[in-house]
């Protein structure tokens, strides 16, 4: 795992110099950030508006029995925000892009294309990583923006619907309950956690050797490794902002 570590750092650091130097192209970003966030935007946003239906379903009889049904808006609001949304988005878009990069990446590698880019003076780290990097970094705090809007709204959709809570005592909570703060860190979660899918997924595609069969082991490796570190990543920042 260090050894890998030490790899994904290399590779991070090939692609930043790549970009810096102006040779990525405007359109392979594009291209990508369809590919990552784009065309997983839907499944992550049923992931998010289911999970925020059943955070309802368990909170909001629960607090009306207790008299507190005011503040259940404020309630899921911060539990979406500060760990569902951009963990359920980024998980989601590991298992759909993420993979999808690896396979990509690891049947260049073992069709010998990755060495035909080499054989141009062409940097095959910053040629294939840094378009991917961009394009997750940029793209999947977007989504995670979006997920929250649509977690807080499916949350009072279920809350209205079982108890009959209003909006504006819904909406209410969530404005007493949020801070800039929860908005700011959950960006800051989903910029780190698309980095690293794309980064984890990248290298592991990028590290393969041998056939086809080989090319199936390693995005498997690659869905494995990319949600440990985005759980050690979220384990940091919350130890680090919220503790």
């Amino acid at each position: 795992m260090l050894d890998f570590l030490g790899k994904c750092v290399q590779n991070l650091i090939s692609s930043i110099k790549y970009t810096l130097s102006g040779q990525s192209r405007l359109t392979a970003v594009i291209c990508q950030a369809a590919a990552i966030s784009y065309d997983s935007l839907i499944i992550s946003l049923v992931i998010v508006f289911v999970s925020a239906a059943v955070i309802a379903i368990q909170v909001s009889k629960s607090f009306l029995m207790t008299g507190a049904e005011a503040y259940i808006g404020g309630s899921i609001a911060i539990v979406m925000i500060r760990e569902i949304a951009p963990g359920f988005v980024a998980l989601a878009i590991g298992a759909r892009a993420g993979t999808a990069i690896s396979a990509e990446i690891a049947n260049m590698q073992v069709t010998s294309q990755v060495d035909a880019i080499k054989t141009l003076k062409v940097d095959p780290v910053g040629y294939y990583f840094s378009p991917r990097l961009m394009a997750a970094a940029v793209t999947v705090p977007m989504v995670v923006l979006i997920a929250e809007l649509i977690g807080i709204m499916g949350g009072f959709i279920v809350s209205h619907y079982t108890i009959g809570l209003r909006y504006p005592m819904y909406m209410n909570s969530v404005w007493l309950w949020l801070s800039a703060k929860d908005i700011y860190i959950s960006l800051l979660k989903a910029f780190i956690f698309g980095v690293l899918i794309a980064l984890v997924c990248a290298t592991q595609g990028y590290e393969t050797r041998g056939g086809a069969k080989d090319v199936g082991t390693s995005t498997t490796k690659a869905a494995v490794r990319s949600t440990v570190y985005m759980l050690v990543a979220d384990f940091i920042i919350n130890i680090i902002f919220y503790l």
